[in-house]
């Protein structure tokens, strides 16, 4: 049987970004720049990359600049030609043939489950995608394209990993599983936010999914779990009993901007490799007199 391709993502963008206001009272958080981009242009080109076409966001009313953003700006183009800067004019023009963009409101219980659902009847009888806005992982290969080639493999849904220290698995979506083959695990079990004392591994979901369109069934019968949301976790470990489901240990580094810790240190590490800006901000950095 020909495997179908993954063509189409969700990337869920209808937070509130109350870990970094007042900046995101009318900035979201997915716009908040990593060096000199938005951290959710970093998962776009990351999934279109990895031979995602469609990229269906899901947002709320306060979310225009996302937007705005992967749209056209003729105005900007047009000065940008004027005034001679031609590779970022390129630069600016390329953002919007990334991918095709649709675009959804978040209507229902908060969770990552929701706006799985919302997107739906864009998916159809798909497998597909859903990748979040404030979190990708810096790696020779796309952590997506890793997992798209574990899907293809297998057949099955596939979850992004990375390990956790014992200590912070209530932060996650806990995984444990069998080890099939270097780095890809057959899953046997799945936790949402588990205690240090109940997780049976260190294997936290992160990075994203490929599902298979059977999930939206199960989602709408997913009771609201835990802090009165709906999880996907918590679908996953239904379908699980019925289905095989497998996770990719992600090779690359993770970046969390989702947290304004994670976001200053992602700015950091990026910088430091960033082709222009590097060398002045490494000198700038070791001149600083930290106690």
């Amino acid at each position: 049987m020909k495997v179908k391709r993954i063509r189409k993502a969700i990337i869920p963008v209808a937070g509130f970004g109350t870990r970094f206001l007042p900046a995101t009272k009318s900035q979201p958080k997915e716009m908040l720049p990593i060096v000199d981009k938005p951290v959710v242009q970093y998962i776009v080109e990351a999934a279109a990359k990895s031979g995602i076409e469609e990229i269906i966001m899901v947002t709320n009313s306060n979310k225009r600049a996302v937007e705005d953003h992967f749209d056209y700006a003729p105005e900007l183009e047009n000065f940008l030609a004027k005034v001679g800067k031609k590779a970022l004019l390129q630069e600016i023009k390329a953002i919007p043939k990334l991918a095709n963009f649709i675009y959804v409101r978040q209507k229902g219980p908060y969770g990552n489950g929701t706006p799985v659902l919302n997107a739906e009847t864009l998916i159809g009888d798909e497998p597909f995608a859903v990748f979040f806005g404030d979190e990708f992982f810096a790696a020779k290969q796309p952590w997506m394209a890793q997992m798209i080639k574990v899907y293809e493999k297998y057949q099955a849904s596939v979850l992004g990993v990375m390990r956790v220290p014992k200590s912070e698995v209530s932060r996650w979506g806990i995984v444990s599983g069998k080890e099939v083959e270097p780095g890809i695990f057959q899953i046997t079990d799945i936790t949402e936010k588990p205690t240090p004392e109940q997780a049976k591994s260190n294997l936290a979901i992160c990075g994203g999914y490929i599902l298979m369109p059977e999930i939206f069934a199960i989602l709408k019968k997913t009771k609201i779990g835990k802090g009165g949301e709906l999880w996907l976790a918590d679908a996953l470990a239904t379908l699980l009993k019925k289905k095989p489901i497998y996770a990719k240990l992600i090779d690359g580094t993770y970046h969390d901007a989702g947290t304004v810790q994670g976001w200053l240190e992602t700015n950091v590490a990026l910088a430091l490799e960033h082709p222009v800006f590097k060398d002045n901000f490494r000198k700038y950095l070791k001149g600083l007199k930290l106690n």
